[in-house]
């Protein structure tokens, strides 16, 4: 289905479309419709699916009606990578109609947050924590506020921010409509839905299940032969973009120096952070900068970068859902991409566990070359100087086989992309 036949503003569908985008995903299909004609909706969707901008659009298409200069749209996630990046959705699908925008999150100055309500922004994209903080103070309040989004809602409850959520909402209009999108259903989200939403709109796309065009498998191996499995493999992977998993902040970013150590441009996600250095971090690992960014599973729900050609669960991950969570930040878009998880003996009911869900068995493989035998090596005193990774862009270049970069190795199935282009931020 094409974005013109959904009834959006003509000026959205001109931003769509210098996106490169013409066609809607699956749940944009559905969703979309049932926003627009003001239902509450329910969105069950595993990431990379296009559901940010299956709020977004039917969002900004109503906030073109109405009062301006006034909060009338609030978002609400989990984390504030996940904040910032539908921020950039909301600026690129609201371009040149002249809808102001704030991000409120902890971590930073409140000020400009307050400032940023209090001189006219209609879209809030807040964290539970500091939006609860800033309305115990009386900064502003949500009188005004039309619609409510609730994005991530699974992992905002795994975080323990449902009872903000219920602050939040009684906070609210009691005429308001609620979008509540969630990769996941347990039964406390489930509880939610009954209570605070209105006859709702179900969608659900592929639940629970990470995306088909991912290629999975398991590398069983002893937990002190990790990383250097780990650098063995990225040999072979070469130039892609790569994202690493483990299950602790002290893991992570102890992983990204032994990275950069080995000459990799590599960074890490983890609580211990600023936010300016999170930031950073990202914004590195989208452009390129960084080939290999080390991540918690605070920041799985977070990173929206395309062309994410592998996911490593250094780590595994402790539940199911996690996996998924993990896995679907390759292989969007309509693309091809991989997935390897680390594995020792302590993990193979969570190997049964996610089969049992993915309804196959995933591959064992043996890594050719790598010495099964070989005891880990004793940490350098003092890291080598930088080199370029294997396989990895010549200083100038883009990665990915762009202009002044080394093309990139096929996939076995083929080209990494096909078909239309999808909208799948």
């Amino acid at each position: 289905m094409s974005f013109q036949s959904l009834g959006l503003d003509p000026r959205l569908i001109q931003n769509v479309a210098k996106q490169g985008y013409v066609v809607t995903t699956p749940i944009q299909k559905k969703a979309i419709p049932a926003i627009l004609e003001g239902r509450d909706v329910v969105g069950l969707a595993q990431t990379g699916t296009g559901k940010t901008a299956a709020f977004v659009l039917p969002l900004l298409h109503r906030l073109m009606s109405g009062p301006r200069h006034q909060l009338r749209a609030l978002i609400v996630g989990p984390t504030r990578e996940l904040a910032e990046q539908t921020k950039d959705v909301v600026v690129k699908l609201g371009a040149h109609v002249n809808f102001r925008c704030v991000t409120i999150y902890g971590g930073v100055g409140q000020q400009p947050q307050v400032n940023g309500v209090r001189q006219g922004a209609e879209i809030a994209i807040a964290c539970p924590g500091r939006l609860l903080d800033l309305l115990s103070q009386g900064k502003f309040n949500l009188n005004h506020v039309e619609c409510l989004v609730l994005d991530e809602a699974d992992r905002m409850f795994d975080m323990g921010f449902l009872p903000d959520i219920r602050k939040i909402l009684q906070r609210l209009p009691a005429q308001r409509q609620i979008l509540l999108f969630s990769a996941t259903m347990p039964e406390e989200i489930r509880a939610l839905v009954h209570e605070i939403l209105q006859d709702p709109v179900t969608v659900q796309i592929a639940h629970s299940k990470p995306a088909a065009t991912v290629d999975h498998a398991l590398y069983p191996v002893e937990q002190t032969q990790k990383a250097a499995m780990l650098l063995a493999l990225l040999k072979k992977i070469g130039d892609g973009s790569v994202l690493v998993f483990t299950r602790t902040k002290h893991r992570a970013k102890r992983l990204a120096a032994q990275l950069g150590a080995s000459g990799y441009r590599a960074a890490s996600l983890q609580g211990n952070l600023s936010q300016r250095q999170r930031q950073a971090a990202l914004d590195g690992f989208k452009s390129g900068r960084h080939q290999i960014l080390v991540a918690t599973d605070l920041a799985a729900r977070g990173i929206d970068v395309e062309d994410i050609t592998h996911v490593i669960n250094f780590d595994m991950p402790a539940t199911v859902d996690d996996y998924t969570h993990r896995i679907g930040r390759t292989g969007r878009a309509a693309k091809t991409g991989d997935a390897f998880t680390f594995t020792t003996h302590e993990d193979e009911s969570s190997v049964r566990a996610i089969e049992r869900v993915m309804g196959f068995k995933i591959e064992r493989r043996r890594l050719e070359g790598f010495d099964y035998s070989a005891k880990p090596a004793a940490p350098a005193a003092h890291a080598p100087g930088p080199r370029r990774p294997h396989g990895g862009p010549k200083p100038g270049g883009k990665p990915g086989g762009q202009p002044g970069g080394p093309a990139r190795k096929p996939h076995p199935g083929g080209s990494r992309s096909f078909g239309k282009r999808r909208f799948s931020r």
